[in-house]
């Protein structure tokens, strides 16, 4: 299948501004290394770029929630925006994480993953319920605060909220996928 053309490339370092410079330096000197992906398209708004890239940071690198939990709340939301690029780079991380491909596989394919860890389910909950009903009800509210607390369902509906930021940015922007990278969700029917 052919992807439609990217809209918003990269710009090449060289051709920054000083602003789009001085994000580029935060962002190559943090943990992230390099700009790519989501940044690659920011770097057009240096303003916004960079707090963006200090919530991300926070929210991949330093979050004190589980890893495992962490990037399964991100593959949740690349799932409902159905975002290749944050997909293909978080299945692995979660993968890493310790997350069972089994369950990734299922919310890939739009199902609710069977032999999920507790915390999992709660997880999966929380975010499905926020993104389709944008809220969740009481029972689901009281789970998540048992298990992660105020602190780890805020960083919980955070993740979901930042990559779904992204994920809306990447689609209109067309990012491309990193070469060799076929797209691995399908789109749903609508």
């Amino acid at each position: 299948m052919t992807q439609p053309a990217e809209r918003l490339g990269k710009i090449p370092a060289e051709q920054y501004t000083e602003a789009q410079k001085k994000v580029a330096t935060a962002i190559t000197a943090g943990p992230r290394g390099e700009v790519r992906g989501p940044f690659g398209v920011l770097m057009r708004s240096p303003g916004l770029a960079n707090p963006i890239q200090q919530v991300g940071e926070y929210l991949r690198y330093q979050c004190p929630l589980d890893r495992r939990v962490a990037e399964l709340a991100t593959l949740i939301a690349a799932r409902h925006w159905t975002q290749q690029y944050e997909w293909q780079a978080h299945y692995t991380h979660a993968m890493t994480a310790g997350l069972k491909p089994a369950v990734a596989d299922a919310i890939a394919e739009g199902r609710r993953p069977s032999g999920m860890a507790e915390d999992e389910e709660i997880v999966y909950d929380l975010l499905n319920e926020g993104l389709h009903n944008k809220s969740v009800c009481d029972a689901t509210y009281a789970r998540a605060i048992a298990k992660f607390g105020e602190p780890g369902t805020i960083d919980l509906l955070a993740i979901a909220g930042y990559y779904a930021m992204l994920a809306l940015i990447l689609n209109v922007a067309r990012t491309a996928l990193p070469a060799g990278k076929a797209p691995a969700l399908k789109s749903f029917p609508n």
